[in-house]
């Protein structure tokens, strides 16, 4: 098994140099000095560019050999045939971390290929350890004490969810959604070539953290297959770990190797493999954010006994056949939650799983039967998922301040979504967020949701 390396240098470094770092926006070196500050990064930043003077406010050495001691990091972002000498600088100075983000090593050709293996014999020579190359860093937004090391073009909103992954242009993508769907992501490692530090290395960092309460993975080859199934089934013990695990097919394995050089698995092995590692896996990104949504306000996940409560029959139907598909189970009603309904629903209301209010239900029929499923319905179900359709004649305000009411105080997890036109979907979706439900624009997407969360506890069950 590969010997694990210490991690935390490269997410709560009390000291850090910039080798690159200069002023202009559209520079690597500019935005990643400005990303640190933006950060809000606590500890010291030293630019290092030949010029010195003064950079964004910040004293700046010519070189790492004009520090007074060695910096904790070393991010370096300066062109690749530059590289190797600032290794040696390093090794000459006592640098024992370097996060190197350009590319021009094994992705590119033989040249960089032949630098590649240099840094390796260099870095290993000196005992310094290398993050990346060819990668897009780190943003570490950790309560207390946050970190970005990054030229990505925007910070995560923060929370407890981390982001592991093997395509920065996936990152970038993640916390773009994360910002727009207000997903608690606040970790974002982007692992590169990793000729040192590769994905179980911080998968086993991040899994140890309390701030960490779910790890996301896009990963597309795992160089130690044996260590990393040790450390995913150490760690989903804890928390639930999401893996987008790419290049299952013929050609995409062939993509896989042109990207990283790695070597894929075909699908059914990275489904037995995923499995036994206690690994929840998903085939898109919209489905790793869609268990971002769900395990950031459910960690523990849920059971898989649902009670699909709606006032709208075809949506109902396509969500119910979701949530079959899912694995999901619809239990009938408790008889005397049957009986409660049936004295306050109007005689056409379906009165089963899935319910159905009806299109004109109000706050005066949702509320009650809300109310009664977790009088009689709380044993007998893990989850409550609600269809919320507008309809022109009636005012869903009131009904979402009632559900939000009682959905906060509800012993069970509860989710929503909403259909139709929606026009005050951002104030509506607020303030059942704000009560701890979240929310969805179609009800297909929550039972895909509540389907991933459900594997969770039946994955960690088997762990032992």
């Amino acid at each position: 098994m590969t010997k694990p390396r210490d991690c935390r240098p490269f997410f709560q470094p009390e000291s850090v140099a910039i080798v690159g770092a200069g002023e202009r926006l559209t520079s690597s070196g500019g935005a990643v000095l400005r990303t640190m500050i933006a950060s809000d990064y606590a500890g010291r930043i030293v630019p290092v560019n030949p010029k010195g003077g003064e950079i964004l406010g910040l004293p700046a050495a010519t070189s790492l050999s004009e520090l007074d001691s060695p910096a904790d990091l070393a991010v370096v972002v300066i062109r690749p045939d530059l590289i190797l000498d600032v290794v040696d600088e390093a090794a000459a100075t006592g640098h024992k971390n370097l996060m190197i983000l350009p590319g021009g090593f094994r992705e590119a050709g033989d040249e960089g290929v032949a630098r590649e293996a240099e840094l390796l014999r260099k870095a290993d020579a000196a005992g310094i350890t290398i993050f990346g190359p060819n990668c897009a860093g780190i943003i570490h937004l950790a309560e207390g004490a946050p970190f970005a090391a990054t030229f990505l073009r925007d910070l995560p909103p923060g929370g407890g969810i981390a982001v592991i992954s093997q395509s920065g242009a996936i990152t970038e993508e993640i916390i773009a959604k994360a910002n727009q769907d207000r997903l608690p992501v606040s970790t974002v490692v982007s692992v590169g070539n990793a000729i040192h530090l590769e994905v179980t290395d911080y998968l086993d960092y991040l899994g140890s953290q309390d701030s960490c309460s779910c790890v996301l993975l896009y990963i597309e080859s795992i160089a130690d297959a044996d260590r990393f199934r040790e450390v995913a089934r150490r760690v989903a013990s804890k928390k639930p770990i999401v893996a987008l695990m790419g290049g299952g097919t013929e050609q995409g394995a062939s993509a896989v190797r042109n990207h990283t050089g790695g070597v894929a698995m075909p699908n059914a092995k990275i489904d037995a493999y995923l499995r036994d590692c206690s690994v929840i896996r998903v085939p898109s990104v919209r489905r790793m954010l869609l268990a971002a949504k769900g395990f950031g306000l459910y960690p523990e996940g849920i059971g898989s006994r649902v009670l699909l409560f709606s006032n709208s029959g075809g949506p109902g139907v396509i969500t119910t056949d979701q949530l079959r598909a899912e694995g999901l189970e619809m239990p009938d009603l408790p008889e005397a939650y049957a009986a409660s309904l049936r004295e306050m629903l109007p005689g056409e209301a379906a009165v089963g799983n899935p319910i159905d209010l009806l299109a004109d239900a109000r706050e005066d029929r949702f509320g009650p039967a809300f109310e009664a499923a977790i009088e009689h319905g709380a044993d007998a179900f893990d989850a409550i998922l609600m269809i919320h359709v507008v309809p022109f004649m009636v005012d869903a305000s009131p009904i979402i301040d009632t559900l939000a009411t009682l959905t906060e105080a509800a012993p069970l997890p509860c989710f929503h979504s909403m259909m139709g036109t929606l026009e005050h979907q951002a104030k509506w979706f607020a303030k059942m967020a704000a009560a701890g439900v979240p929310t969805f624009n179609d009800s297909e997407s929550m039972a895909e949701t509540a389907g991933i969360l459900s594997q969770y506890p039946k994955l960690r069950a088997a762990i032992g």
